[in-house]
């Protein structure tokens, strides 16, 4: 777990949830960022404990989740002097809703589905079927676009830093817990520089340590608590892969 001390005065560590449970979720105040790269800065000064590896310590790798993602991991990984990578998932948009999340899919045939929305707007297999086939094309499509000839960062026994943009229902996210562990990765941590508060106790549960930069009390949407939330380009997630 993360100490008070290296996540700075500003952040404090919750005691409404055990220790267990959360592994490092923090939280402060809200306030609002003035696009994805003062995020990043933001949250990797919440993660500066991760700079002080030692040479016997497993490797980091910062994965960003595209495309919102990478703009944020990008700042994270030239803090942490850590490789950067992408780790694609896809969101399964409810039909008609696609901004309301049924599960997310990733990389290997993973499937993650919140069957809580699924069973409350009572959406049938077909419909599922049909948005998995959409997004597991795009999923394709970008894993070429992204990478070209280049293979994945080995995650073998490594760290692995989870980053996105921010987290509202986490079902990209638990997708790419599961990638992770999928390929090897020792240990999980997953960090965003927002978060809706029951988001980031839910996923204590599945990743090893979890740096939520802010949890504020009200939460409505990611895009909320940014300035800038213009989406993020093909063309800028490759020029920040190079």
């Amino acid at each position: 777990m993360l100490s008070r001390n290296a996540l700075g005065a500003a952040f404090e560590v919750t005691t409404r949830y055990s220790a267990s449970a959360l592994r490092g979720y923090a939280y402060r105040m809200a306030a609002r960022y003035r696009d994805r790269r003062e995020a990043g800065q933001a949250l990797a000064s919440a993660l500066s404990a991760y700079a002080d590896r030692k040479a016997s310590d497993p490797p980091l790798v910062v994965l960003a989740l595209p495309r919102g993602g990478v703009p944020v991991a990008y700042e994270v990984a030239r803090a942490l002097d850590a490789p950067l990578d992408v780790l694609i998932v896809r969101k399964l948009g409810v039909p008609h809703q696609e901004e309301l999340a049924m599960g997310a899919i990733g990389s290997g045939g993973v499937r993650v589905m919140n069957d809580d929305v699924v069973a409350e707007l009572s959406i049938g297999l077909d419909a599922i079927e049909r948005v998995i086939a959409d997004e597991e094309r795009e999923l394709e499509r970008r894993e070429v676009d992204y990478r070209g000839q280049r293979a994945p960062l080995d995650l073998h026994g490594k760290h692995v830093l989870l980053v996105d943009d921010g987290l509202a229902t986490g079902a990209s996210m638990r997708a790419a817990i599961a990638v992770a562990r999928m390929r090897g990765a020792a240990r999980v941590i997953v960090a965003a520089p927002v978060a809706a508060r029951s988001t980031c106790r839910d996923l204590g549960g599945e990743a090893d340590a979890i740096v939520c930069a802010q949890t504020p009390p009200s939460f409505s949407s990611v895009g909320a608590f940014y300035d800038d939330f213009s989406q993020t380009s093909d063309g800028e997630v490759r020029a920040l892969l190079r």
